[in-house]
């Protein structure tokens, strides 16, 4: 059986002076890039919204346009350029796909069943959306799942979400670690 890391949604509008920006985004680079070297593979999402997508403000949704389809925004950050990425998944493809999760409508569980991965570190942004969403989708489809706090970061909407978000994860069966434990460990 093998490891994978998960790079959920590290991409430019989600960080500094992005449409969508997280704060403290970029602070994750680090240890991503840290982790990145320590698993048997590496896989990346990629929210990879359609102009009308039915989430912006523009079409009656919460968010600003961000990441849209073939936009600087919607690029990977620049961190990302020194990481070897098996593959990057697009997900919120379509106009009506929310793509909180790697695994909504994408084909992360069957790429990483194919590779016999048994456990998967999920990193990224951000906590409290795509992260949780990915996070939980993981651990029901089966895999040991672990979240790394050091390496995400929440939108914090309604104060607190990030810390909501973790418990959420804990209670569907993720582990919370840091990346200091993770490479420590081994991956």
């Amino acid at each position: 059986m093998s490891k994978a890391l998960l790079i959920i949604d590290f991409q430019n509008d989600f960080t500094s002076g992005g449409a969508l920006e997280v704060p403290e985004g970029d602070e994750i680079a680090e240890p991503v890039k840290r982790l990145a070297k320590e698993f048997d593979y590496v896989f990346a999402t990629r929210d990879w919204h359609p102009t009308d997508h039915s989430s912006f403000e523009t079409e009656g949704g919460p968010w600003p346009v961000h990441c849209v389809q073939g936009t600087h925004g919607a690029e990977l950050h620049p961190a990302m350029r020194d990481i070897e990425v098996e593959e990057i998944v697009d997900v919120g493809a379509e106009r009506e796909d929310q793509g909180y999760s790697g695994f909504e409508k994408s084909k992360l569980a069957d790429l990483l069943r194919e590779r016999d991965v048994d456990e998967v570190a999920v990193v990224g942004l951000a906590t409290d959306y795509c992260v949780r969403a990915s996070a939980i989708d993981a651990a029901r489809e089966g895999f040991d799942t672990s979240v790394v706090t050091d390496a995400i970061r929440a939108v914090d909407v309604n104060p607190g979400d990030g810390e909501r978000a973790l418990e959420d994860m804990r209670e569907a069966g993720a582990n919370l670690v840091t990346s200091d434990s993770l490479v420590r460990a081994g991956g």
